[in-house]
């Protein structure tokens, strides 16, 4: 593909949604990209699902968390939680909107646990039906991102089930996870909830699709991710305590496992100056407390 260096296109856009969304929601990102090299990008994993409405050209997964499932193109995406990266490839061009969803949110906005979308990509049609659809036709035809962002507000407020919720042991163990970057060991988390391990466990999985021992690793891996490409990179055994691995050996074999590089090596291929013109999440790399403020209230009374 040739694009006139007058035709490039770097648009990326972040917006919070609606005040009574954010409880299922974290954000929403608008990218709109021309005149890009083309490229390979690692999707890595993080305590968000991924709901994607493309605009102008599909989304193409060349290789998903689940090594089974064929390679392929999406219009409109639904992926659960994983520990492994989805690879997404385009040829010069991609735009879209990928919306932050709270695992925990996944009963009430898609009428199903998070569980059951763990580790794989669907067409989000499979899961919403023709609504997803229509709504990326209304995506399609707004005229600014404002006018998008709109409109998903609008369509989700209509979809939310306030009843889907979640036993409230699983959403104080979640939300004691995320303030805690997954620090807390499960035998707290367990004997705060007042069930046994084993049974934490399984309620936990069927929620979000992980258990709290992986979960925690994402959410360690998310930080350090995040910390790595928010300013001047700083030392990887400095970032390794902060994050609370063993050393500096620990956090490289963690990126290995769910990124699929080594911290130094993803970095030089898809750091901050790189992802400008890389990939869907370029927009949204920097990830910071004022978008995360995740205290959704979504178990049962």
């Amino acid at each position: 593909m040739t694009t006139d260096a007058r035709e490039a296109v770097d648009e990326a856009v972040r917006a919070r949604p609606a005040t009574a969304l954010r409880p299922y929601l974290a954000w929403y990102s608008g990218y709109r990209q021309r005149g890009l090299a083309p490229a390979l990008h690692r999707g890595l994993p993080s305590p968000y699902l991924t709901f994607i409405l493309t605009l102008d050209e599909p989304l193409v997964i060349a290789g998903h968390p689940d090594p089974a499932q064929p390679p392929g193109s999406y219009p409109t995406l639904l992926g659960g939680l994983h520990t492994t990266p989805a690879l997404i490839t385009h040829d010069g061009a991609q735009s879209g909107v990928q919306i932050a969803v709270h695992p925990l949110a996944a009963r009430a906005l898609f009428g199903l646990p998070a569980g059951e979308l763990a580790g794989i990509d669907l067409s989000a049609e499979e899961v919403l039906g023709r609504s997803a659809e229509r709504l990326r036709e209304q995506l399609l035809a707004a005229g600014s991102w404002a006018e998008r962002f709109a409109a998903l507000d609008g369509a989700l407020l209509r979809a939310a089930r306030p009843s889907g919720r979640v036993p409230p042991e699983v959403g104080w163990a979640w939300r004691a996870l995320r303030r805690s970057d997954g620090a807390l060991p499960v035998a707290e988390l367990a004997r705060e909830t007042g069930w046994s391990a084993r049974h934490l466990q399984e309620r936990f999985r069927r929620e979000t699709g992980l258990t709290p021992k992986a979960a925690a690793r994402v959410m360690r891996f998310d930080r350090a991710r995040r910390l790595l490409t928010a300013g001047p990179p700083p030392r990887l055994a400095e970032l390794a305590v902060r994050c609370g691995y063993f050393d500096q050996a620990h956090l490289a074999r963690e990126f290995r496992a769910l990124a699929g590089a080594a911290p130094s090596a993803w970095l030089a291929a898809e750091g901050p100056e790189q992802a400008k013109f890389r990939n869907v999440q370029g927009g949204a790399r920097a990830a910071d407390a004022q978008w995360e403020a995740e205290r959704p209230a979504l178990s049962e009374e």
